[in-house]
This record gives C-alpha cells, sequence and structure tokens, in this order.
C-alpha cells in the first residue's frame, strides 16, 4: 500500500488533476483517471480497492486496470510522490 508524500499538493477537477512536488519544485499533470487513483490513494485505499474501484467507475476490464494502476502507481514512485505505507 501507498500513501501520498507530506510534500505532494493537488488540485482536481473533472479534466485531471495539477500535482506540486512542493520539496523537489516539479508539478505534473495528470488526467482524470489518474487524477481519481490519486484521490483513492489519498482515501487510504489498496491497491486492490483501486483497481475495483477503477472497473467500476471507468467500465473497463481488470487486466487493463491492473495495468494501468500498477504503471501509475510506478510513475508516482519513480518521481517521489507516494511512500510505502506498509
Amino acid at each position: 500500500m501507498y500513501r501520498i508524500s507530506d510534500a505532494v499538493r493537488s488540485t482536481h477537477s473533472r479534466d485531471g488533476a495539477v500535482v506540486l512536488d512542493i520539496r523537489q519544485g516539479q508539478m505534473f499533470n495528470v488526467n482524470f483517471v489518474g487524477s481519481r487513483i490519486l484521490e483513492l490513494l489519498k482515501g487510504e485505499s489498496s491497491e486492490p480497492e483501486i483497481i475495483d474501484s477503477i472497473i467500476h467507475e471507468f467500465g473497463v476490464t481488470r487486466q487493463s486496470a491492473e495495468n494501468d494502476v500498477r504503471k501509475f502507481c510506478g510513475a508516482l514512485r519513480k518521481y517521489q510522490l507516494v511512500e510505502r505505507a506498509d
């Protein structure tokens, strides 16, 4: 399970989100699905819960949701926007 880093600020809209890492001074734009994943992470949802939510909310296959959530979380880890909460 991951949690959003304390150095991350975000603002969400119907088009997606803007994410700011105040520690590194970097800004990121994410689409609506990425924005939803971030919101679910903030709510302390587990990866399986996030995948289930994406399937339900966006009508995608389990395989597609798993791939997208894992890739997105991998990118968040790469840029140090999330931390392991285990």
